[in-house]
Order: C-alpha cells, then structure tokens, then sequence
C-alpha cells in the first residue's frame, strides 16, 4: 500500500470556494452553504481507498457528534478515467450505506482538490469562522494494521478549540493515505515538489 502525505497547506489560509454537486441529493452545494456556521470540516475521501475504508465508521461519529456546532463536507476528486467504481452512484450508495449526514460532493474537474491542495485520502482541513484553516493533517494515529484504535483523537481536539475560539495547537501531523487518483497527465505541480 503506497503512502501519501498531505501537503499541510499553511495555517491561516483561507477556504477556497466550490461549487459542487452532492451525490446523494444531485443539489449543488458550495462553500457559501456553510455561512455562519462556527467552523467547517472539508475532507477529501473516496470510495476504495483503505485508509478512508479504516476510518469510515469515525467519519460518521465525527458528524453526528458535532451536527449543528459544525458544517462538514466531504468531497471525492478521484479520476473516472482510472477509477470508474468511484463515481457520483457508488458514492450515493456509500454515503447512504454509512448513514453520512454530511454532502458527499464529486470533484469532477478536480480543481478543487488542487485549490486546497488535497494529496490524499483521507485529507482534512478545518477553517474557523472566518473561514481560516485552523487545521490540516490527520485524524489520529491509527492506519490500516497498526492495531491503534480510531478515535479521531487529534481532529476532535482541534475542532473543539476552534469551536471554543482559540488556535489549535501548531503541532499538526500530515494525513496519510492513498494517494488523489489524479486524471492522466493532471497530477498538480505542488506535489512534484512534496
């Protein structure tokens, strides 16, 4: 299984807009859906990747625990060139499957993957009210085998500061996962670099 780390975009940026469609609902949603909210959660996942499969159950906890003090949203930028099984149907299904009550939106031009400069899946970022990222990195410690159990222990952590109105701690750790499957010839140039 190869690695990805997420490329920790700097602290203070803020959220770039989208404009995409919710493969549940088929509405479009886009960031200013979520104003005045206290913070919002953008993680990008997928359907096949086992990092995501690994944390699944936790993604819905996280949303279920923080509905209505948080917005998340969750966005898949996979290629269908390459990963057909990906697409908007098995999204729908999985995000029904899970019981998600969050929008699961399909980056089909994968632009917005690149303006947060998403790397992997699982990838999260957390902005605060201002919509400035207080947080980018992991969930927690545990990965596929590593026998640690899924709590979401450090993202919960930076959520609840941000919700409190202070700076999460500084010390972030990079997601690990597989890989954005980026579509022939589109992989960004800030991963060349990473």
């Amino acid at each position: 299984m190869a690695e990805t780390l997420s490329t920790m975009l700097d602290l203070g940026t803020i959220a770039p807009d989208f404009r995409l469609r919710d493969a549940v609902t088929g509405r479009e949603v886009s960031l200013g859906n979520f104003d005045g909210t206290a913070g919002l959660l953008v993680m990008f996942i997928c359907n096949h990747c086992p990092y995501v499969i690994h944390v699944r159950d936790q993604l819905g906890f996280l949303a279920r625990d923080y509905e209505g003090r948080i917005a998340i949203v969750a966005i898949n930028a996979n290629s269908l060139e390459t990963h057909p099984h990906d697409g908007p149907e098995n999204m729908r299904k999985l995000a029904l499957d899970e019981g998600w009550n969050f929008p699961f939106l399909f980056d089909s031009t994968q632009q917005v993957a690149k303006a947060y400069r998403a790397a992997c899946t699982p990838d999260f970022f957390l902005f605060d009210r201002d919509r400035r990222l207080a947080y980018r990195g992991r969930l927690d410690g545990s990965r596929p085998g590593s026998r640690l159990p899924v709590t979401g222990r450090e993202l919960r952590a930076a959520i609840d500061a941000t919700l409190a109105g202070t700076d999460p701690s500084p010390d972030q750790n990079p997601s690990i996962g597989c890989s954005i499957k980026w579509k022939p010839g589109g992989e960004p140039d800030y991963l060349a670099s990473a």
